[in-house]
């Protein structure tokens, strides 16, 4: 069972830049499809970036393309999140999330990641 606690999260002006954190426990991430969401007040749970076991696949929903990057580091078992060019419309809770272990689709569909973190809120103001 894996356990994911992001962290990073916080208040931006536009145009800032924020890096967020996933850390997970429990079990190694190196056979994870990881993923990050996001969902703002009254709105659904949207994908925002998938990565690959290695990390060497990579998909960003087109909102986000350019302007934010995922990564993992494996040995640290912890995946990230840096964003950039912060607008106030990113302005959402985001989720950390991973797939069953072996699997190797990355996943835009929420309902197909097993392990979600708690979420961390982003606040960009104008």
């Amino acid at each position: 069972q894996v356990q994911l606690v992001e962290s990073g999260g916080g208040l931006v002006q536009a145009g800032g830049s924020l890096r967020l954190s996933c850390a997970a426990s429990g079990q190694t991430i190196g056979t994870n499809v990881m993923g990050w969401f996001r969902q703002a007040p009254g709105k659904e749970r949207d994908f925002v970036a998938g990565i690959s076991w290695s990390g060497g696949t990579t998909y960003y929903a087109d909102f986000v393309k350019g302007r934010f990057t995922i990564s993992r580091d494996n040995a640290k078992n912890t995946v990230y999140l840096q964003m950039n060019s912060l607008k106030p419309e990113d302005t959402a809770v985001y989720y950390c999330a991973a797939r069953k272990e072996y699997t190797t689709l990355i996943s835009r569909v929420d309902s197909e990641y097993s392990y979600w973190g708690q979420g961390t809120q982003v606040t960009v103001s104008s």
